[in-house]
């Protein structure tokens, strides 16, 4: 066991697990946040992505005692403190972006980082960023539609 915190969502958390536990794990079974997705365990389908530092990254395949004292935002904490959407939350609201919602999650926190490093992302751009993120529903159409949308909502907002 190894003692150490985490900052989650703006919280510092003060955990004592083995050093390699997975992100993964803490966040969903220690922290009870439910919003990254267990999909592959292989870092590889996107559906347990959340952001370290504001960078798009796979909680599944980074052992929690490795991202000790830097900043973690899960989907729970994406959004305002009063409530209010994330513009890449409300994008892929508005374009109805979801059909069964496991790779949801992963798709917003990359699509999130992708825009807070690049305000306006080209077509490629996103496709680019999002490739590694698997949807087996086959909205990708949709969810590019909703990354889209979210940079115009982000570029309005700034």
């Amino acid at each position: 066991m190894r003692a150490f915190s985490l900052t989650v969502n703006g919280l510092q958390r003060d955990l004592d697990v083995p050093p390699a536990v997975p992100l993964l794990t803490v966040l969903r079974n220690d922290l009870g946040l439910t919003s990254p997705k267990y999909g592959c365990g292989l870092g590889e389908c996107g559906a347990c992505t959340v952001l370290v530092d504001g960078v798009a990254a796979r909680a599944c395949a980074i052992p929690a005692a490795r991202v000790a004292g830097r900043r973690i935002t899960t989907l729970e904490g994406l959004g305002g403190p009063d409530g209010a959407l994330h513009p890449v939350q409300q994008a892929f609201v508005d374009a109805q972006a979801a059909q069964c919602g496991y790779c949801l999650s992963g798709m917003i926190m990359t699509a999130a980082a992708l825009i807070a490093r690049n305000p306006a992302p080209s077509e490629a751009e996103i496709r680019e960023e999002l490739r590694y993120n698997l949807c087996r529903c086959g909205t990708h159409l949709e969810i590019l539609d909703a990354v889209r949308r979210a940079a115009g909502l982000a570029s309005r907002a700034a």
